[in-house]
Order: C-alpha cells, then structure tokens, then sequence
C-alpha cells in the first residue's frame, strides 16, 4: 500500500525545492556577473559598454524596453545615452533633474522601484510624448551603482502588465552595482581621451601660430583642428570690422556655400554679435528656437543644434568670435567652455602677429617704393629738364598705362640710367 508523505517529509522536501531554486537563482546570478565581466568590462569604449549593457539586460529579462540613463554630475542632470528601441534623435536630448519622475527617484534615492501595472499611473510617473515606453504596463528602475555613488538609472518595461519576481529584482539589482564599475571605466577612459587630444590640439596649434603661414592658411587650420577638438557640425572664425561695426566670416571647415556666404552680423546682433558686445562666452541650446539667434532657417537646413560662441581678446580689445556648433542637443560644460576659449586667445594672438608682420612688410614696401620713385624723379628732372611735379606725374601716368606699380615703373627708369651710362 501507497503511504502518503508526512508533515515532516513535506517540510523538508519544501526546504529542499526551496534551496535548489535558491542555488539556480545564485549559479544564475554567477553567470551573469561572469559575462558582464568578460563582455563589458574589458572594453573601454563608453557607447559600446553601454550597448551591450542594454542588450544584455533585455536578453536576460526578456523586456520590450531597456532604457539607460546616466548622471551628467555638472549639470545634476539624468541624459539617456541607450535604449533597445533606437532613438537617435532623443539619445543625449531626453535629461531629467535628481528627483523627477520614477527614473529622477531612483536615482536621488539610490532605491529600486518595481511596478507591475499602469507604471503612468504612479505619481512620480514623468511622461515624454516622443518616447513610446511611455505607454508601458510593467516598469523595473534599478540605481546604477560606483563605488558607492550612483552614476545611472537602468530602466526594463514590459509592454503588458509583468509581476517582478524577487529572482528578477535581484538579478537586475546586481547587474545594476556591477555593470557601474565598467561605465566608470569607460568614463575615465573616454576623458582621458579627450583630454589628451585637447593637448595635442593646443600643441600643434601653438607651433602653427609660431611658423611663418599666412594668415588664411592659419585661420583655416585652426577651425579644422578646433571642429575636431570640440565634436562640432561647424565651426567657424568670424572677425570684426571696427570702423562698419559688423562681424564676418573669415574662415569655416564646412563645405555649405551658403553658411560661407551668410550675411555680416552687426554687434549687439544675433548670437555672436551680442559676445562681442557682452565680452563673454555664450551658450545655446537650440540655435533654431532661440529669438536672438538671426538664421534659424539656415541652422535647420544645416543640421545644427546647440552653439558655443567665445570673443577672441587681445587684452581688452574683442577682434571676433569663434563658434561651435553640434549637431544635437548639448550642454558645454565649463571645461569646453574654457578650452574653446584657449583656442579663440591663441586665434587672436595668430592674427595679431601676422597683421603686425604684413603692416611692417607693407610699412618696408612702401618705403623702398619711395626711394625709388624718388631716385626715378631725379634721373627724368635731370634728362627731360622738368620739374619734379611733372616728373612725378610721368612715372604715374606710366604705370596707369602698363598697369605696373610705380616702383616697377620707377626701378625700369633706374636701370635704363644705369645702363646708358655704362
């Protein structure tokens, strides 16, 4: 006869099924953390780290959605920087501040939040209508975790309602401390980066401002560099006409005509004219919505979104501008803010230099053009028994009509001399 399973034996085999499901759940969690270190932590560029974070997060959990934010720490700022669904118009453009909606909680609070249904519902709930996760049932937010700080906001959803398990909660919870550690790395490695190619920038640019270029040719090097330092769309020189009060451009990297060709700015004018105005470094976010910006219609045909303009300053003197344009919505830090800055000094000091080199050169040529129309004078008053006004008017009249300088004609007149006296 069949005997039935006591009470003891239920308990313990209860005990036993609840122990191998503990130990699946930790061999799984084991796993994880192994691929995350193989995968992620051995590569240092930030956009792929952050990828695969996303596509690993929705291969283990099996969500619709996977949202990545991290903390810009000079703005106090969450920026989406990856999601599964792509967004390219909206990574980098969505921020949200410390506290704001269910992401901005998670992350002031350094706490998860897991809602199973009607994630809109919830009172922390913060609604972007570009985003289509909006309409979601199910939302898991987990800190993401370095050191001790939090430096992002994972987000998974499901498109229908999803109870969280505390096996998933865990899970994500873990991947959220581990994965902080490689984006930080990444992070430091990205600036480390940029950092190094600031100097190199600044570098060579000290050395080319030194040599012996025309001024063109330095100008034109310098936006290419400076377009390459700073990630931007355009970036342009524009200097200033003192005695018409306008601002023009000298010199750009970009290959629109019709940005080349863009009319003067007066100061006080548009963006640019307001820095040298101003004498300061302005910032805007979106060049095409901005009312002090003159050309919006051109930003848009042009692809350009946020602008840095600086004043290139001898001493106290403004002599133009320099602008930076992205392609998509940035905040310039302090840091960018302060290097375009160098740039725009070392600009100044470039046109400086060779403006006071090609005075003197013409300062040269017109005294050694002197001499000689002096000399020619003297040898056609002496041969042609004129005076010196007709004389003079000779050699003018001479170089009207060949269309030669009067030094030219004035240096033939000499040589002829010389000649017919050896």
């Amino acid at each position: 006869m069949f005997a039935m399973p006591t009470r003891a034996q239920k308990t313990v085999s209860t005990k036993k099924g609840s122990a191998k499901g503990a130990l699946e759940q930790k061999t799984r969690e084991l796993g994880v953390l192994h691929r995350i270190t193989e995968q992620i932590s051995s590569n240092l560029e930030l956009e792929v780290v952050l990828k695969e974070i996303v596509e690993m997060v929705v291969e283990i959990t099996q969500a619709d959605a996977c949202l990545l934010y991290l903390l810009d720490e000079t703005q106090k700022e969450l920026t989406l920087r990856a999601s599964k669904n792509p967004h390219p118009k909206l990574i980098g453009r969505i921020r949200l501040e410390l506290g704001e909606g269910i992401t901005g909680w998670v992350a002031k609070e350094k706490k998860m939040v897991a809602i199973a249904k009607d994630a809109s519902e919830d009172p922390r709930f913060a609604l972007f209508h570009n985003l289509p996760e909006d309409r979601y049932h199910a939302f898991l937010s987990v800190p993401v975790i370095s050191k001790g700080e939090i430096i992002g906001v994972i987000n998974i959803q499901h498109k229908k309602p999803h109870y969280h398990s505390d096996g998933e909660i865990a899970l994500l919870t873990t991947i959220g401390h581990q994965v902080g550690s490689a984006i930080e790395n990444a992070r430091l490695y990205e600036e480390m980066k940029r950092k190094a190619m600031q100097i190199d920038t600044l570098s060579r640019m000290s050395t080319m401002i030194a040599s012996n270029r025309y001024l063109e040719e330095i100008l034109n090097l310098i936006v290419t560099m400076t377009a390459g330092m700073m990630n931007s769309k355009i970036c342009s020189i524009m200097l200033l006409d003192e005695p018409k009060g306008e601002l023009k451009i000298v010199a750009t990297q970009s290959l629109s005509e019709e940005y080349r060709q863009k009319a003067n700015v007066k100061i006080g004018e548009s963006v640019s004219g307001r820095v040298v105005k101003e004498r300061r470094p302005i910032t805007v976010l979106d060049v095409t919505g901005d009312p002090h910006f003159r050309f919006p219609e051109l930003a848009k045909k042009e692809g350009l979104f946020s602008l840095l303009s600086v004043p290139m300053m001898i001493k106290d003197r403004v002599i133009g501008v320099i602008n930076s344009y992205t392609s998509k919505e940035h905040h310039f830090t302090p840091e960018e803010i302060n290097i375009l800055q160098t740039v725009a000094n070392q600009a100044a000091v470039a046109i400086e230099n060779t403006t006071l080199v090609q005075q003197s050169s013409a300062m040269q040529e017109a005294l050694e053009t002197r001499k000689a129309v002096e000399r020619a004078k003297g040898i056609l008053m002496k041969q042609g028994k004129i005076s010196e006004e007709e004389s003079f008017r000779l050699i003018q009249r001479q170089s009207m009509n060949t269309r030669k300088t009067m030094r030219e004609i004035a240096e033939a007149i000499i040589l002829a001399s010389e000649i017919k006296k050896g």
